[in-house]
């Protein structure tokens, strides 16, 4: 199963709030500081809202939008909630961010437990104990059933039952596939590969010019063909923070006390996990946009505050040594952790400035 909450910031928003149920609303930062969406209610999509647009724009689209600041504090709170709802069900849950989670139930249909009911289940509880709605795929594989969780939104139940991933899937536009961004699909659309249909029955060696070493996985999925597992854990790579300037600058003193104030979210993360890492990276995104990443590999691994901020502020005065930039954004980070780390989640600390 693929279990999916529904505009989960601004639902959450809309459940606390009751002023805001059945109205447009969009959480996220402030029109006139370059706040991007970060989450839209089902009424304001209705006027094409949809998250990652800037704020500006989506205020142009529906001037009667209510915009709320992110609380994170309570996203990550109701994130936690649901989890445990999950792991109620199964302990074999694989959590892919706050409000989405992939959830393998085979061992349960041993028990004469059908998959719908299980589904059905699962949904009514979300509702019942935190009074919000998640929509749930169920299917044979994970890339089938994150897709039939997406059909039916809101407080969708799609079942592809096993023999029918064909059928469901051939229809779709290829944008559904994982994998499929803009740019591929706007290739795949010269070429009038429109629907999974016409994907799948293209020749390999068409598909390895398009995607690649990819490009088995890409046919298999449009046939319906994954066998990866749900993984409980995985092996944390790297804790960062970052944070998203209200305004670009390129002041070293304004600067280092940013790279200084997220050297200690990072430090903080680390020592309740305690991780110690080798390499501490430096991720900058000018004015243009563009992003620089620098990093420095110190011989002993570091876990608090000063000795992250010793080698990212190296790293951030080689940069405004040798360039002249404004900034939009800075993140701080520690990577390089013994191998035998494990974590249940790689969730990265963010700290948007919006």
């Amino acid at each position: 199963m693929h279990a999916d909450f529904d505009a989960f910031y601004a639902a959450v928003e809309q459940r606390d709030f009751p002023e805001l149920r059945n109205r447009p609303v969009v959480v996220g930062g402030s029109p006139s500081r370059r706040g991007v969406v970060a989450s839209a209610s089902y009424e304001s999509r209705k006027f094409g809202i949809k998250s990652a647009m800037a704020m500006s724009t989506a205020v142009r689209k529906c001037p009667e939008t209510v915009i709320v600041s992110p609380r994170f504090v309570v996203y990550r709170e109701v994130s936690r909630q649901v989890m445990e709802l999950f792991r109620d069900i199964t302990p074999l849950v694989e959590p892919l961010s706050l409000d989405e989670a992939y959830l393998d139930v085979t061992h349960l249909i041993a028990d004469n437990i059908s998959p719908p009911q299980i589904a059905r289940n699962l949904k009514q509880k979300v509702q019942s104990k935190l009074g919000l709605t998640i929509s749930v795929g169920v299917a044979s594989s994970k890339s089938v059933a994150k897709i039939a969780s997406s059909i039916n939104k809101p407080d969708g139940l799609t079942i592809v039952r096993p023999g029918g991933e064909v059928p469901f899937l051939y229809p779709l536009p290829v944008e559904v596939l994982w994998g499929i961004g803009p740019k591929t699909s706007a290739k795949l659309h010269l070429l009038s590969i429109d629907t999974v249909e016409d994907l799948a029955s293209q020749p390999m060696e068409i598909l390895f010019g398009i995607f690649g070493s990819n490009a088995t996985h890409i046919k298999e999925i449009s046939n319906g063909i994954d066998t990866t597992p749900v993984i409980t854990q995985r092996e944390r790579k790297s804790i960062s923070s970052e944070t998203t300037l209200l305004v670009d600058t390129s002041n070293a003193g304004d600067l280092g006390e940013i790279v200084m104030r997220l050297s200690g979210h990072v430090a903080e993360s680390l020592l309740k996990k305690n991780m110690r890492g080798r390499t501490v990276k430096l991720k900058l995104k000018r004015s243009d946009f563009t992003v620089v990443t620098r990093q420095k590999t110190i011989p002993e691994k570091v876990q608090i505050s000063s000795e992250i901020a010793e080698s990212a502020l190296e790293l951030l005065s080689f940069e405004l040594e040798n360039a002249d930039e404004k900034y939009r954004l800075i993140g701080v980070g520690v990577s390089g952790f013994a191998t035998s780390e494990n974590l249940q989640d790689e969730m990265q600390l963010r700290f948007e400035g919006l």
